[in-house]
């Protein structure tokens, strides 16, 4: 067995990206794990990592940066430089921001399962600069001019991509000119099953961060007042989308797993506006079998088929989003063939697909 080192930008919360990592790590478990920071609880760290040691950077140690470690950005590239893994014959980094920018030498092979391009440089960069005022404008400015620059300038230390979507894909041939493996993230339907019984709801479910577009769902359905909306999540929009919501509207903050899933299960649909890179949750609400309203780019345009598991909406818009309603109470669909076509995203493929990757460009060297 090779010397392995897997390496992930952050570890926070567990979201998509930690579901990967986790795959990844029960796959080779005597990888070494290495991270900008560690801040899981201590139930995240037994669920995602199996409480494995984790290799940190000295932003780990920096003031305040338990909750406030993204206002390091500007040290981002140099924390994960920083990391000694001369000694390693595979890295696989798990990247959505810098950790495909660690340092390699020719004798080791990297394989980069790509999130995404990091956001703040790239496809974000109007949105996350937009707003500011002088001086900071000016500062995040530079900053994300620099990260872009650094960004290109390591590509040659990725060997493989893998991207985990079409979209994504694209992305990567478009920012990078590189080609990618498109190997979906892993979804746990086993957890998520069929449920032929609906209610009269409809549910959204997310982080309540303004790019999932969840005030915007909720703005649709106070046009709506006869249709029930559930939301479920935190995050800093949880007051303002509270403070809106109409008497339709339910929004409930986070929620335990297993209540997540009831309720998945016995929506009669779940809406989806954000734009995604590749989308898990969606999948897990058709794995219950419940129809999605989505987005028709990104992820949801190509995991949401249009008529059968869900409908698409073209346009982050209240009245796009209305209409795809509208739609959806004309068609008739059935549950069971949903959850069915969404069961080959489970575990067990991904892990099959990444490894024949892996040891295939192992066989290659």
């Amino acid at each position: 067995m090779k010397k392995i080192a897997v390496v992930h930008d952050w570890l926070v919360t567990n979201a998509g990206a930690e579901k990967v990592l986790k795959s990844i790590l029960e796959l080779y478990p005597t990888a070494d794990l290495f991270s900008l920071v560690n801040f899981l609880s201590h139930k995240q760290r037994e669920e995602i990592i199996r409480n494995k040691k984790v290799n940190t950077s000295f932003i780990q140690n920096l003031p305040f940066s338990k909750n406030k470690f993204r206002n390091y950005l500007p040290f981002f590239t140099k924390a994960i430089e920083s990391f000694d893994l001369k000694t390693y014959d595979l890295i696989i980094s798990s990247s959505w921001a810098v950790a495909k920018g660690v340092k390699t030498h020719k004798n080791q092979i990297h394989i980069c399962y790509c999130h995404t391009p990091i956001r703040y440089a790239w496809d974000l960069y109007d949105e996350y600069t937009s707003n500011l005022i002088q001086p900071k404008k000016f500062l995040v400015e530079q900053t994300l001019q620099y990260i872009k620059k650094w960004d290109i300038k390591t590509l040659d230390r990725v060997d493989y991509f893998i991207a985990n979507s079409k979209f994504v894909e694209k992305r990567i041939n478009e920012t990078y000119k590189r080609n990618a493996k498109v190997i979906y993230p892993p979804v746990d339907t086993s957890k998520y099953t069929l449920c032929l019984d609906k209610s009269d709801y409809y549910l959204t479910a997310s982080r309540l961060v303004p790019y999932k577009k969840t005030k915007l769902i909720v703005e649709t359905f106070n046009e709506m007042p006869e249709k029930k909306l559930i939301v479920i999540g935190e995050g800093e929009d949880y007051n303002s989308i509270k403070k809106i919501a109409k008497d339709n509207i339910q929004v409930l903050g986070y929620q335990k797993q297993e209540q997540l899933i009831e309720y998945m299960q016995k929506a009669k649909a779940f809406i989806y506006a954000a734009i995604e890179d590749f989308g898990i949750v969606p999948i897990e609400a058709m794995s219950c079998g419940t129809p999605v309203i989505a987005l028709n780019y990104g992820g949801t345009a190509e995991t949401v088929k249009d008529g059968f598991s869900g409908i698409h909406f073209q346009e982050q818009t209240i009245e796009d989003i209305l209409n795809a309603v509208k739609k959806f109470e004309s068609i008739n669909f059935d549950y069971k063939k949903i959850s069915q076509s969404v069961q080959n995203y489970c575990e067990d493929r991904f892990k099959k697909e990444i490894k024949d990757f892996i040891e295939s460009k192992i066989n290659q060297a």
